[in-house]
């Protein structure tokens, strides 16, 4: 576990909003598919996705997803960003894809 100003350091993301920079992260979850994440994520996790709109944040607020991490240089729309910092959900970037996010994220979280 870490909170997510922590993880957003450690591993160099891009930070599009800190809203809750204490924010704690247990887990991730990798999806592009917005169902498939409500049916699927857990709450205080990190989602890794390329899905750089507001109803990403919409899904993410609805589960009690922490963080999102924009890869593959995915940069979020203005609406996406304002959405974060209401919705109190990180949201940070890199040019990773999504394979190699995953697997830093499971190795920072100490998750095998």
């Amino acid at each position: 576990m870490m909170n997510v100003k922590e993880l957003s350091t450690k591993l160099e993301y891009t930070v599009f909003a800190l809203p809750d920079p204490v924010a704690q992260v247990t887990d991730g979850y990798t999806s592009d598919l917005l169902s498939d994440v409500m049916g699927n994520a857990a709450e205080d996790s990190v989602l890794i996705t390329i899905q750089a709109h507001r109803n990403t944040i919409a899904v993410a607020s609805l589960i009690g997803i922490k963080a999102i991490v924009l890869c593959n240089g995915r940069v979020p729309s203005p609406d996406m960003v304002v959405a974060a910092e209401q919705e109190t959900v990180a949201l940070l970037g890199t040019a990773e894809n999504q394979f190699t996010t995953s697997h830093r994220i499971a190795a920072a979280l100490g998750i095998s």
